[in-house]
């Protein structure tokens, strides 16, 4: 058993994301006929007509582009967040097909770490209790296989790890970051989003330009309830664009 450790690589995108997005756009407003609007697109600076594009909330054509990532050392209680944004696809490490019989990965939360030793070495001895729990109960249903393991598993905690790939595209992926970079979103989720924005942000800079909380871009929509962490918010973005606050 061990510390999981959050991880997230982009796996795949659409190509040209950026210039995709912008033919779409064009698209809409242009008599041109298909070849030479392509050929336009192509050597032309697009970042200008997306920009404002995706500033008039002409968001649908964001949709053409989509980011599948990779998600390793997230918690069971992170996926339960997660899946509530339907508008994207999952594949998830299966408790019932996979045994933990030999460890499971959980993750720590740092509230819990910033107790001290004590306090880490006793959740500790709390996951391995709960471990052996599962084992017990692995071996009383008849040992390893899927019918032992589905209802094993009912004992393992939330902490424990999982991994899973992530596809959605690029509107839903903005309508996320707001939601989850936020400062008041859960800290596992919200250290998940921010690195799947930086993915983001490399991969296609004017698509992602705005996206992250919505501090980044006016006033907090939380009102009272802020977590007044704005300037926090604001410089982690520039730092991702290589930018000096």
């Amino acid at each position: 058993m061990g510390t999981a450790q959050l991880k997230v690589k982009l796996l795949a995108m659409t190509p040209d994301p950026d210039k995709l997005t912008a033919l779409a756009a064009r698209m809409c407003y242009s008599g041109m006929d298909t070849e030479a609007l392509q050929s336009r697109v192509e050597n032309e600076d697009q970042g200008a007509f997306l920009e404002g594009v995706m500033g008039r909330g002409h968001l649908s054509v964001a949709e053409h582009a989509s980011f599948s990532f990779l998600i390793e050392g997230v918690s069971r209680a992170l996926l339960a967040q997660l899946t509530r944004h339907r508008i994207a696809s999952f594949s998830v490490q299966s408790q019932r097909y996979v045994s933990m019989e030999k460890t499971f990965d959980y993750v720590v939360p740092p509230s819990i770490a910033a107790l001290g030793e004590d306090a880490r070495r006793r959740y500790e001895e709390q996951m391995e209790t709960m471990h052996t729990w599962y084992c017990e109960w692995q071996a009383a249903l008849g040992g390893q296989g899927q019918s032992s393991n589905e209802d094993a598993r009912f004992v393992l905690p939330n902490a424990a790890a999982t991994r899973l790939v992530v596809t959605m595209n690029a509107r839903e992926l903005s309508h996320f970051f707001a939601l989850r970079c936020c400062g008041r979103a859960q800290w596992e989720i919200r250290e998940m989003a921010w690195q799947m924005l930086e993915c983001c942000r490399r991969a296609a800079p004017v698509l992602f330009a705005k996206a992250g909380p919505a501090c980044l871009n006016g006033p907090c929509p939380e009102g009272k309830n802020s977590c007044g962490q704005a300037d926090k918010m604001r410089a982690r973005a520039a730092a991702i664009d290589g930018k000096k606050e």
